[in-house]
């Protein structure tokens, strides 16, 4: 069974996965899927901003990237999200399983339910990220030497700007702990399309207003994404290895 690692910033490629590239044509436009070779025939990697960061955020076509994963049969996908940090528990270079999310986007499709012949379905998102995922992860990250934090709420910005101080404050009188652009929709989508999908977000800065200026960091951050691309591959290929997932997908999902 095919399984799926999606990224953005600082991920464009798995150093040590040979791969693929394929274009995969669906009924919301192109999407590029990298396919591994040899033991990690399993394991598809689509980088959302094109692995020479050419895409924006709010130029991303989730629909396309989402449904080409169900188009190749994955049932089962981690994201990784570079983040900036809002809580204060959560200093640069730390690691979010992400358990919910504020959408504070617009102008994304974000569905596969527009009405007529698509029809209309409300997608459960009690639960944004699939619980069976995250569990596998936190279990498993001790063994990589990863401390990774068991919950955490992200919140999704438009960009390509960064956020204003204020808007920062906002959010985190929200509950929010850490702040990203492409978190949503492609969680919300899957959910729609049966995918069970879980995310990790990584710290890259503190967000703006919380230190005199934004600074990404940069050294300490390769291991830490090397040791997070295996243990998704680990996680992933355990939980795909047992019963199918309930991912709190809709039974209406569209024939598109």
């Amino acid at each position: 069974m095919p399984v799926a690692i999606l990224a953005g910033t600082a991920i464009y490629e798995i150093p040590w996965i040979e791969a693929t590239e394929r274009q995969i044509e669906t009924p919301y436009g192109e999407a590029r899927i990298f396919e591994g070779k040899e033991e990690h025939a399993d394991v598809l990697f689509l980088p959302r901003h094109g692995n020479d960061h050419s895409i924006p955020p709010h130029r991303v076509n989730y629909r396309a990237n989402i449904k080409a994963l169900e188009m190749m049969g994955v049932r089962y996908a981690l994201a990784a999200y570079a983040v900036g940090s809002i809580n204060r528990e959560i200093p640069p270079l730390s690691l979010v399983a992400l358990d919910d999310l504020i959408d504070f986007t617009w102008g994304r499709e974000s569905t596969y339910f527009e009405g007529g012949s698509a029809r209309v379905h409300h997608v459960d998102m009690s639960e944004p990220y699939c619980p069976r995922l995250r569990e596998a992860l936190l279990e498993l990250a001790p063994e990589m030497e990863l401390p990774l934090r068991p919950y955490g709420t992200y919140v999704a910005t438009n960009g390509p700007r960064l956020e204003t101080p204020a808007e920062i404050r906002m959010f985190a009188q929200l509950g929010a702990d850490v702040v990203g652009m492409t978190a949503f929709p492609e969680c919300a989508l899957a959910k729609e399309l049966g995918i069970c999908l879980a995310g990790v977000g990584f710290s890259v800065n503190w967000a703006a207003g919380i230190e005199e200026k934004i600074h990404f960091v940069e050294q300490g951050l390769s291991p830490i994404i090397d040791r997070l691309l295996r243990l998704f591959v680990r996680a992933l290929r355990e939980v795909a290895s047992q019963e199918p997932a309930d991912s709190g997908s809709s039974k209406f999902a569209p024939e598109a």
